[in-house]
């Protein structure tokens, strides 16, 4: 790539940003990531210079492959930097990615790439290759399946190329024409297809959400504006070029793909590693200075703190005391510093806070690395009491809204924060409230429409820009948001009380440190039940010191475990009114799972398959002898 382009054309789409990067800062860190051909999978450095090297070397090889301006390049894998690279070389080619999620099932993939058009598919591995492979007969637009893995030797044919193949192919193209790539970038528009996203189908079959490059540019420059007018950070700017961010987050939801396009801008270097049983001690190795993630990974993170301190055998359980102790005085400073006026702290106990910070939160810091200054929550709620403990702890978590049509529409700040909203809308974005509580969007992240869907699109989008989200919320006094619930996800119980479920599964997997998930049903049913999940791993745990015997299955049917998960219920209900109060549940045997569709691949529920997967449960919810009912 050439190095002049900056000052002869604006940065309006990927490619010219990609392009001004590498010409500004070529010498700086860019991704650090583990190298899949290393056996100890050791951590390699990519400079800005080696990124645009390595995204032109497959843009090109893609062009050679016949790869034209408008078409689509499918990509199934893990988070990985040959991700990075082929989403980065598909758009300097002028065409558009097709995002599919590694866990996709079969079926959904035939939708996806089939649906796009797609003509390439990048694919991770074997795993991902087979999938393609039974397929092949349905995708007649797919000429080139292209693999990351270049030790994989079973290829049926020339359908398959490795990635350093395609690359080589890009080099020799480019010593012929060294200007393709440039000509490509530059015969790319703002209005021009970028990125085609497919729902991730909690409520119904996934439908493509149509990118444009100008989709891109204009959020992360709202992210950048609005982050730079951020009051308390003008000393220390809170998003900057000598940030660190460490990446995990799926590539194919609009969060992942945001946080590849965001370093574009901004020059911060990431480390890339889609991993995720080895967040933590990746955490370590990187030492971000802050990280985005979904709220799951901040409810484990708190629950495995939780069970570890519980797990203190003495009699005084001076650990867990120590914790929870930590965690009162913490959030009483931390809502005073950061509430509505109404709480205080004295100095007292604001000195208490600064002797659990040194004695609790301190540790804590250092397992997410030590250097973190906030945390990015985004794709689902957070309940308000996890993110103030976090707050409390030192790690603020940074909320905010949006969704795959919209982007990130809204963004908590410092100056902006109160636990339970998720910030203010960013620079150009604008959010209203309908009659009906629905909340609207317009601004520069919005869609351009679904793919090939024109009813869905004008459903969904006003003639003026207005995205209709589905989501219920309000707008405080200071115009920061609140969520209450997902518009189609309400339900009435034959009673005719309407009842909103998330919020209540958000706050009991808060009270509840050995839960994974819980599903709150009551459609056309008297009363509200529940099916509850305990996590694997806090569950054993807790049954180790609660003296309950047997393996995973064992202890979810144990009584005491019942006793326990009817507690925190109990708890729960206290804060709910009548009508809302989980009456009955049940505890599965099993966690709900991405490989069964029970959840997204980004760690949300999908209800129907839930309800289609456990019929029988939630029927026994309503039987006087089929569940454990609530005091």
């Amino acid at each position: 790539m050439t190095d002049t382009t900056e000052t002869t054309h604006d940065t309006t789409t990927v490619g010219h940003m990609l392009r001004s990067r590498v010409a500004t800062t070529p010498h700086r860190r860019a991704y650090t990531y583990p190298d899949p051909a290393s056996p100890a999978r050791d951590w390699t450095v990519a400079t800005w210079s080696r990124v645009g090297s390595d995204t032109e070397e497959v843009a090109a090889g893609l062009i050679g492959l016949g790869v034209e301006p408008g078409d689509r390049v499918a990509i199934a894998s893990t988070t990985c930097y040959d991700w990075v690279t082929a989403t980065y070389g598909t758009m300097c080619a002028g065409a558009a990615t097709v995002a599919v999620y590694p866990t996709t099932v079969a079926a959904d993939v035939l939708h996806i790439v089939g649906d796009s058009g797609a003509c390439v598919v990048f694919a991770e591995d074997s795993a991902q290759l087979a999938k393609l492979l039974a397929l092949r007969d349905h995708l007649p637009r797919v000429h080139t399946v292209v693999v990351f893995d270049v030790t994989l030797t079973d290829r049926p044919d020339d359908w398959v190329v490795t990635v350093d193949e395609l690359r080589r192919d890009g080099r020799a193209l480019l010593t012929t024409t060294p200007d393709v790539v440039d000509t490509r970038i530059d015969g790319t528009r703002p209005d021009d297809l970028a990125t085609l996203i497919y729902t991730s189908g909690t409520t119904g079959r996934p439908k493509g959400v149509l990118l444009p490059h100008r989709v891109w540019v204009g959020q992360v420059r709202a992210i950048a504006d609005t982050v730079a007018a951020e009051p308390t950070g003008r000393d220390a700017p809170l998003l900057g070029i000598d940030d660190r961010q460490f990446l995990w987050l799926p590539l194919a939801h609009v969060m992942g793909k945001l946080m590849v396009l965001l370093p574009l801008h901004v020059g911060f270097e990431t480390t890339i590693d889609g991993r995720v049983d080895r967040i933590v001690e990746n955490l370590g190795v990187a030492r971000p200075t802050f990280m985005a993630s979904v709220p799951r990974i901040f409810e484990k993170a708190y629950a495995g703190i939780a069970t570890t301190v519980a797990g203190n055998p003495g009699p005084l359980r001076i650990r867990e005391r120590l914790f929870h102790w930590a965690g009162r005085v913490g959030t009483t400073v931390f809502d005073a510093d950061h509430g509505d006026g109404s709480t205080t702290a004295s100095r007292w106990v604001r000195l208490q806070a600064r002797l659990a910070d040194r004695l609790v939160f301190a540790t804590v810091r250092e397992r997410f690395g030590g250097r973190i200054r906030y945390v990015i929550s985004g794709s689902a709620a957070l309940d308000a009491d996890i993110s103030r403990w976090f707050g409390a702890a030192g790690l603020p978590v940074l909320e905010g809204y949006g969704m795959t049509e919209t982007n990130v529409a809204t963004l908590g700040l410092p100056s902006t924060y109160r636990a339970g909203t998720v910030g203010t809308p960013l620079r150009g974005f604008e959010v209203h409230i309908a009659e009906d509580g629905e909340i609207l969007v317009r601004g520069p992240g919005v869609m351009a429409g679904y793919h090939d869907n024109p009813a869905e699109t004008a459903r969904t989008l006003t003639a003026d820009g207005w995205l209709h989200t589905g989501d219920i919320g309000e707008l405080d006094d200071r115009g920061r948001l609140r969520v209450t619930d997902r518009k189609k996800e309400l339900f009435k119980t034959s009673n005719g009380k309407y009842v909103a479920p998330a919020p209540t599964e958000a706050r009991f997997k808060s009270l509840c440190p050995v839960a994974s998930q819980i599903v709150v049903v009551g459609e056309g049913r008297p009363y509200v039940g529940a099916l509850v999940t305990l996590d694997e791993a806090a569950a054993t745990a807790w049954a180790r010191r609660a003296g309950v015997p047997g393996d995973y299955a064992a202890v979810t049917a144990h009584p005491r475990t019942r006793e326990m998960i009817q507690g925190y219920v109990d708890e729960l209900n206290g804060t709910l009114n009548p009508w809302e109060r989980i009456r009955t549940f049940r505890i599965l045997g099993r966690e709900l799972s991405v490989d069964r569709q029970e959840l997204t691949p980004s760690l949300k529920l999908r209800r129907r398959p839930v309800a289609a997967h456990f019929p029988d449960d939630i029927d026994a919810l309503y039987t006087t002898t089929g569940a454990h009912h609530a005091r």
